[in-house]
């Protein structure tokens, strides 16, 4: 049975960001909600050529002049139809890194210019299949969609390059919350309700929502030449690996132990200084919050740290069960420390806090 437990947090704006759909450069519909949300917590709002959406909180202390950029990225990963075959099925690319066993029997929206189309991604029955078949690794190129439509209706409605999203709706379960998209759609919503607390900051704060993070950090990269930031946060999700057949030491972050505070990933190591003081928050007020030691995937915070030259960084990041399927899933205790961490950091950030090495 459902939870119906209110959340610490904007869960209707969660369910509304993680529902929407947007790939990897096709992120329109996230950004419209994170421009409409932006624009009643911040001073201005713009979007660049690439569609990172940037909403500003000018400073009103002598260092307004600092400049603080918080980061979360909107798409999800996704595909793009690369063929459709005579019988009317689509095959699909990646956009992101998908485990193919994840994606048998289940929905998709396929995104024509007419309008959307369900679709499912068809999964025969196993006891069908040759002993060569059974053996056989998945993969996305063996993937076909099927529309429920005639071949000449198919070709009529789907283009190559249309996009495909997983198709799945954003619930309450336990203390739980699941659904498509929450990387990284939870930390739009954390980005958005730090923003909305964040009144009369000592100095400048620039809430980024980056684009086509899944394929290669791009938009934060782009994102970070604009700006030129005095300091970066950048906010994702992490594994939680703390489920069955796995080892205590794998697990890198557990739900339900708090916000985690990024000490390193694939791409980035953070800034010492930044994450002590993010650490010493979290003690001072109260915030449940873990490490997080990160052995593979990278985020943001790699390209904020250095796209315009040396930037220090820090991370925050929410633990995340069953990260790039579609169902995947956070507690809402941590979400909460997310937003309070966030929130506090900026809060306290006069431009004055030494972070160089």
């Amino acid at each position: 049975m459902e939870d119906d437990t209110p959340a610490a947090f904007d869960f209707d704006l969660l369910r509304e960001l993680t529902e929407s759909d947007g790939a990897p450069g096709y992120e329109d519909a996230v950004r419209a909600v994170v421009r409409r949300e932006l624009a009643a917590a911040t001073d201005e709002v713009r979007t660049d050529a690439m569609g990172n959406v940037v909403g500003t909180l000018a400073g009103e202390g002598e260092h307004r002049g600092y400049e603080v950029v918080v980061a979360a990225h909107m798409d999800e990963i996704g595909f793009m139809v690369r063929h459709v075959t005579d019988e009317g099925f689509l095959q699909l690319d990646a956009l992101g890194g998908w485990d193919p066993r994840v994606l048998r029997a289940q929905r998709v929206r396929v995104h024509t210019r007419e309008g959307p189309l369900t679709g499912v991604i068809g999964s025969v029955p196993p006891h069908t299949l040759t002993d060569e078949q059974k053996e056989k690794d998945p993969t996305v190129a063996d993937v076909h969609v099927d529309l429920g439509l005639p071949s000449e209706t198919v070709d009529e409605r789907v283009s190559i390059g249309d996009v495909v999203t997983m198709r799945q709706t954003t619930i309450r379960m336990g203390d739980h919350v699941t659904g498509k998209a929450l990387d990284d759609r939870v930390c739009l919503l954390a980005m958005i309700e730090a923003a909305r607390r964040l009144s009369d900051p000592a100095v400048t704060v620039h809430f980024v929502a980056t684009v086509q993070e899944e394929v290669g950090l791009r938009g934060a990269q782009a994102v970070g030449v604009d700006l030129d930031p005095d300091l970066a946060i950048a906010l994702d999700v992490t594994v939680a690996n703390d489920v069955p057949a796995f080892d205590a030491a794998d697990y890198v972050t557990e739900l339900g132990d708090g916000v985690a505070v990024k000490l390193k990933d694939s791409s980035v190591i953070t800034n010492p200084k930044v994450n002590r003081r993010l650490r010493d928050l979290a003690d001072a007020e109260g915030i449940a919050h873990q490490l997080e030691v990160l052995p593979a995937g990278g985020t943001d915070t790699a390209n904020l740290q250095r796209a315009g030259g040396p930037v220090p960084v820090g991370a925050l990041s929410v633990p995340t069960r069953y990260l790039h399927t579609p169902t995947e899933s956070v507690h809402v205790a941590d979400v909460a420390a997310t937003v309070d961490l966030l929130s506090a950091f900026l809060g306290t950030e006069t431009g004055e806090h030494d972070y160089s090495l």
